[in-house]
């Protein structure tokens, strides 16, 4: 009942909706629903645990007939990655996922950077995010509550050259540390225009 009254919000605020049952499903809803449709010159991505888990980077990365805009990796210097995440605004695609979705239909984010936040707010031509329906919450202030005391501690742990307090006791003491990754929230109300943010909603636990 809650993914579809979740679902129901989502439509009614301008997102274009698909309920996955599995990630195999998942992947042939993006490639067959979303990526030959749109037929993108340009693409990018956000950093997001389940979206490499679909393995759609890897494929992406063979094709020889679209343009990728890596933001990532240790053959690109930090200017680099910082001009090609300023690019990545302009891409025809960005793919990436998000922090929670409130049943109201709200994406909530928080970054360290803001590049990916960025991008579902305002840039790329289409946004497609995937997401478990273990991000799926109550309300904003749930959101919040879930991405502050789960997913930032643990995205903290993935960077292991980052030393912030939540590393080490799993929990945010909302540090002022330089290597905070928690600095730029972003809450997405509607979809604007209407059907530029794609939603891949997975019936699996996914991401942190």
């Amino acid at each position: 009942m809650k993914i579809t009254k979740t679902i129901s919000s989502l439509n009614s605020n301008g997102f274009d909706v698909w309920f996955a049952n599995s990630q195999f499903e998942a992947i042939q809803i993006f490639w067959n629903e979303i990526f030959n449709k749109i037929n993108p010159q340009t693409v990018s991505w956000g950093d997001s645990l389940t979206l490499h888990s679909l393995g759609i980077v890897d494929k992406l990365q063979q094709l020889q007939d679209v343009e990728l805009i890596e933001t990532f990796g240790n053959h690109l210097t930090r200017r680099e990655q910082i001009f090609n995440r300023k690019k990545a605004l302009s891409a025809d695609m960005f793919l990436t996922g998000t922090n929670a979705i409130t049943n109201k239909g709200q994406l909530v984010n928080l970054d360290m950077i803001g590049n990916r936040a960025a991008a579902i707010a305002f840039g790329p031509r289409n946004v497609v995010i995937f997401v478990g329906i273990n991000k799926v919450v109550e309300n904003i202030d749930t959101a919040m509550c879930r991405i502050r005391s789960i997913a930032a501690p643990m995205n903290a742990k993935r960077h292991t050259d980052f030393e912030t307090p939540c590393q080490e006791t799993g929990k945010c003491s909302d540090c002022s540390s330089p290597q905070r990754i928690c600095n730029t929230w972003v809450i997405t109300e509607k979809s604007y225009p209407i059907g530029r943010i794609k939603i891949i909603l997975i019936n699996e636990q996914l991401g942190f």
